[in-house]
């Protein structure tokens, strides 16, 4: 049971990194389990066993949430912008009380009090996630990626890049993506990928595999690199770590909000109802996370 739970937080992780705004290192800490996954990431090779017990189901999940809601997603995003938002603002919200208490106890394990460090970090912090949106340019590549030497160096980096981003809780690395100008060109490649494979065109298979392989190598690479550098400020600064993740999470909802120009939804016939559906589904997906992240 707890390698399903796992499994399925894994695919709400994969289903974040992939929705502009919204941040998978952010529903890692909603869902109890960043320390976890870092932990893992960074003793792989120390400790693999253990490692890999925690990591093959995330990993799987958020494969899973990755392929299985690419379509699904940009269905949501397109027709229900304001309510998927909603749903998924309450999600990130439901992890708050445990971030809360975590920032609680590190100050007392360690002895301090909240300093005014804490508060600037905090600031800092929650103004690069407004600031960031604000930054996304309005030209992106709507074509998918062709197999060549320059796409590949292109890939490899903004992997290593958009991986990074994706570790650190409030940026998003689907966000990072569409500022670099990237995001549709990789999710257009990952779409033809799969259509390549449901048709077996082999040829468009094997070229759309290996850049996504790429890709991924580019991603493994950025999340291990990150992931010992934040390590090591838990180790030694936690508070001010806390501190500093919570201002990236709270600000998570302004950013998906302006991202998917969500607010639009209020200006049509069923607006009223596009709300209330919201509300409902952000109480749920608040409950939903809160339980899941009790249960670390």
């Amino acid at each position: 049971m707890h390698y399903l739970f796992d499994l399925i937080k894994g695919a709400m992780i994969g289903i974040a990194n992939i929705i502009p705004g919204v941040s998978g290192g952010t529903m890692a800490v909603s869902l109890g389990i960043y320390d976890k996954m870092i932990y893992s990431i960074t003793h792989l090779f120390k400790n693999w066993k253990m490692s890999l017990k925690i990591l093959v189901p995330l990993l799987l999940g958020a494969g899973i949430g990755i392929v299985g809601f690419t379509y699904v997603i940009e269905f949501l995003l397109a027709n229900y912008t304001l309510t998927t938002a909603m749903a998924f603002i309450g999600m990130i919200l439901g992890g708050l009380p445990i971030l809360f208490r975590s920032l609680g106890k590190s100050l007392k394990d360690n002895q301090e009090h909240l300093s005014l460090v804490h508060i600037l970090l905090f600031v800092i912090f929650f103004a690069i996630v407004v600031v960031l949106p604000m930054l996304q340019g309005s030209e992106a590549s709507l074509t998918a990626f062709e197999l060549n030497a320059g796409s590949l160096i292109k890939l490899f980096l903004v992997g290593v890049i958009t991986a990074a981003t994706m570790v650190i809780p409030g940026i998003s690395g689907s966000l990072v993506l569409m500022i670099l100008g990237y995001y549709y060109g990789v999710l257009n490649t990952i779409t033809v990928f799969l259509s390549a494979l449901r048709n077996w065109d082999t040829a468009i298979l094997f070229d759309t595999f290996f850049l996504l392989f790429v890709f991924g190598i580019g991603v493994l690479l950025g999340i291990f690199l990150i992931s010992k550098a934040i390590e090591f400020l838990f180790q030694h600064y936690s508070s001010y770590t806390y501190a500093a993740i919570l201002g990236l999470v709270i600000a998570s909802p302004f950013a998906i909000i302006y991202n998917t120009h969500a607010l639009g939804d209020l200006h049509a016939s069923m607006a009223w109802l596009y709300v209330i559906a919201g509300l409902v589904l952000m109480v749920l997906g608040y409950i939903a996370t809160y339980r899941l992240g009790e249960k670390e």
